[in-house]
């Protein structure tokens, strides 16, 4: 019969082999198993300063290449832009100091910033749809000829608002400089219109907390550099349709107002970004994915200079890009040629005496 001690002889016994291998196993594993984390450790620290010195060289380099657009600078876009009206729009959740370097370069190529039209999250809003609808078909001139959805519509009516008197286009080569009937030649009409109008439409806008509104850009914007949310702006679905909603406007103000650039980082150009959805739609106008640095927003204003042009290069370091930049540069406008431009608008009643009035805003000015 097996009684109380036997068990606890059993049990005691167990609990010493289990001693004794757990001793013999550490003795014999101890060694090799701390050498092979060492070397390992070993090498992932000297991957890690790899990395970090790679790193330092890449800053190097681009802060060297920074410089050097800054040097060239004058040259790559003098004269690019002479003469031309431009309107700078902000998405929501745009770098407003990104803004602000892009005006200056429209300005160091000969181009004069009229004014800047900021959307804000209401417009973008799903939820007040119905009111920007409304609102578009309301402030219309022409509300039956209005198409497509409530985005659509409010990217027609306030291009309609912000083209330049005698400017429109369609994107195509021959939209930039076409001739159409001068809003300011309806404003003695009974039927009213031209600027006055103009100002109205942005002025509804404005009040309905759908944009805000700098400068005088009514009816004196011959290019556009709209500017994409920055990086982490927003986030999952509502990143998502939020862009499909700012691509839809800036298509529609494209088409109206004839040239443009959709301007933005690196992060914007991937996934579900703004730049992205654009791209993935082959738009009319440019885009370009590195701004925020010098040498970016050089790009930025090459590329918008190329619309005028008629081309529509996707221009950077992000996905879908034809170049890092516009190859060959599109040809700089003479300044006789804008003046004399100027002057014969001037004389039919057209945009001379909006240029005397021009105010350029910079920095919220």
């Amino acid at each position: 019969m097996i009684d109380f001690r036997y068990h606890l002889v059993s049990i005691v016994a167990v609990f010493l082999a289990l001693t004794v291998g757990l001793v013999l196993g550490t003795t014999m594993l101890q060694d090799p198993l701390l050498n092979t984390l060492q070397s390992e450790t070993a090498d992932l620290r000297g991957q890690s300063e790899d990395l970090r010195s790679e790193r330092d060289v890449a800053d190097k380099v681009n802060a060297g290449a920074d410089e050097m657009a800054e040097a060239v600078s004058s040259d790559m876009l003098d004269g690019r832009l002479t003469g031309l009206g431009v309107v700078v729009v902000t998405a929501p959740g745009a770098n407003p100091e990104v803004a602000d370097g892009l005006a200056e370069r429209v300005e160091e190529a000969g181009g004069e910033v009229v004014g800047r039209v900021a959307v804000t999250d209401a417009l973008v809003d799903a939820g007040n749809a119905t009111f920007v609808d409304e609102l578009s078909i309301q402030v219309s001139q022409d509300p039956d000829g209005l198409t497509g959805g409530p985005y659509e519509k409010a990217g027609t009516e306030l291009g309609r608002a912000l083209a330049a008197a005698g400017e429109a286009g369609d994107g195509d080569e021959e939209g930039a400089g076409r001739e159409t009937e001068d809003p300011r030649d309806a404003e003695e009409s009974p039927g009213g219109g031209g600027a006055h109008d103009a100002e109205a439409v942005l002025d509804a806008f404005s009040e309905g907390g759908l944009v805000q509104v700098e400068g005088d850009p009514a009816v004196s914007a011959d290019a556009l550099v709209v500017l994409a949310p920055a990086a982490g702006a927003a986030d999952g679905a509502d990143r998502e349709a939020v862009n499909a909603v700012l691509t839809t406007v800036t298509t529609a103000l494209h088409r109206e107002v004839g040239a443009a650039v959709l301007a933005g980082d690196v992060p914007s150009s991937r996934g579900d970004g703004m730049l992205a959805q654009a791209r993935a739609a082959e738009p009319e106008f440019a885009t370009a994915d590195v701004t925020g640095r010098p040498m970016g927003d050089i790009i930025a204003v090459l590329a918008l200079a190329e619309n005028l042009e008629g081309g529509a290069g996707a221009y950077g370091i992000g996905e879908g890009v034809r170049g890092f930049l516009p190859d060959p540069l599109p040809a700089a406008r003479e300044a006789e040629d804008a003046a004399s431009g100027a002057a014969e608008e001037a004389a039919t009643g057209g945009r001379g005496g909006a240029d005397e009035s021009r105010r350029t805003v910079r920095g919220g000015e």
